[in-house]
């Protein structure tokens, strides 16, 4: 990830007008998804989908 410097997996899907971002941490195998419009570009969907991933990871660190 971009602060943290951890290794994530990023897979693009199209989906007729709109792509799915899916986005892997590999340590933790924690996965999440994002549907954005194929117009958007690459680098926001990344971004929203890191953002997402980022948030999921910080909130299961809470919980335990």
């Amino acid at each position: 990830m971009a602060d943290s410097g951890r290794e994530v997996i990023l897979e693009f899907q199209s989906v007729g007008n709109s792509v799915k971002v899916t986005a892997i941490d590999p340590l933790t195998l924690i996965e999440v998804s994002i549907v954005g419009s194929a117009t958007a570009g690459e680098e926001i969907l990344k971004r929203t989908a890191i953002r997402k991933l980022e948030y999921m990871l910080a909130k299961r660190r809470a919980e335990s």
